[in-house]
């Protein structure tokens, strides 16, 4: 007897830009909307803790081959900062290590120490993070009750503003480069004031070109999905969104062809260096180029139209 063949899910394409709820981990908000979509294939762009909540673009289809691009996006975050606790992870989920009385610091004061955070700075990174030691997760060990030493990683905060000020807690905007952990950043600064300090609330705002204002809640997914996959699908945005800072090269459609071949090709007018989104000359997104050394444009990663 032949085996019934397993549905895949639908050939959809593009970018949904997720407000994710507190709690769940960034995967299971991804299976939530490829479910939901029916959706073949999906994957985000970056973990987004648990107790983070906010802007997770999740790439359908084709998308998942322009997610890469997005892991290197600057990112923008608001949060809030205990102030005069430490936890052994950093945030509002680990176990309290120590505490200190919390002054009272003035607006001035509390700027001053921001300003020694902004531009190109070094972190160590957390022991309760998903880097990974000789294959293992450090946070794996640091379940474990173990702690090893990290070496420090450079990040740039591009702005860092206090939004608001309480007895113990700061209320803070942060733009930042990849690979900054904001709970180090309020363990740092919790330091330099002297009191020490945790994450309490972290919500992303913004990653790359995409901005929480034009996110949707798994609810309102849900509430679309009971009308069908298109009231869902209007909701994607074009993969080439994602690139949208990125220089434009169109191509004729003999060039498209020899692209497609894999083959490196000469465009006029073409950027001189540097990666570039690829359109044919209907106009359709075809994938990402690199310009070479001798000026050619070569094909990197390129869409399946079909």
């Amino acid at each position: 007897m032949a085996r019934r063949r397993r549905n895949k899910g639908r050939n959809v394409s593009g970018i949904l830009l997720l407000d994710k709820p507190v709690g769940m981990t960034s995967n299971a908000a991804l299976q939530r909307v490829k479910r939901l979509f029916n959706a073949n294939k999906a994957g985000h762009t970056g973990n987004l803790d648990p107790m983070a909540s906010g802007l997770l673009p999740i790439c359908l289809g084709e998308a998942t081959k322009v997610s890469g691009f997005l892991l290197d996006s600057d990112k923008h975050y608001t949060g809030t900062s205990k102030l005069g606790e430490r936890t052994d992870s950093g945030d509002a989920d680990g176990v309290v290590v120590q505490t200190r009385p919390v002054k009272d610091y003035s607006e001035a004061r509390i700027l001053e120490v921001f300003s020694q955070f902004k531009g190109e700075i070094s972190q160590i990174p957390p022991m309760h993070s998903a880097i990974k030691v000789e294959g293992q997760p450090l946070y794996k060990l640091a379940h474990q009750g173990i702690e090893i030493e990290r070496k420090p990683r450079q990040v740039t905060i591009f702005s860092l503003e206090l939004l608001g000020q309480a007895e113990d807690e700061l209320d803070i905007d942060v733009h930042c480069s990849k690979g900054t952990y904001i709970r180090t950043l309020v363990q740092d600064i919790g330091e330099e004031l002297g009191c020490g300090a945790h994450l309490n609330a972290l919500r992303r705002t913004g990653a790359g070109p995409f901005s929480i204002e034009n996110g949707s809640t798994l609810s309102e997914l849900e509430q679309l999905a009971e009308e069908g996959f298109t009231a869902m699908d209007a909701h994607l945005l074009p993969m080439e969104y994602a690139l949208a800072d990125w220089p434009q090269v169109k191509l004729t459609q003999d060039s498209t062809h020899y692209l497609r071949q894999g083959q490196a090709i000469q465009v006029p007018r073409a950027p001189t260096r540097g990666w570039v989104c690829l359109f044919a000359d209907d106009d359709r997104f075809i994938g990402v180029g690199q310009i070479l050394g001798d000026g050619r444009v070569a094909p990197r990663r390129l869409i399946n139209l079909a």
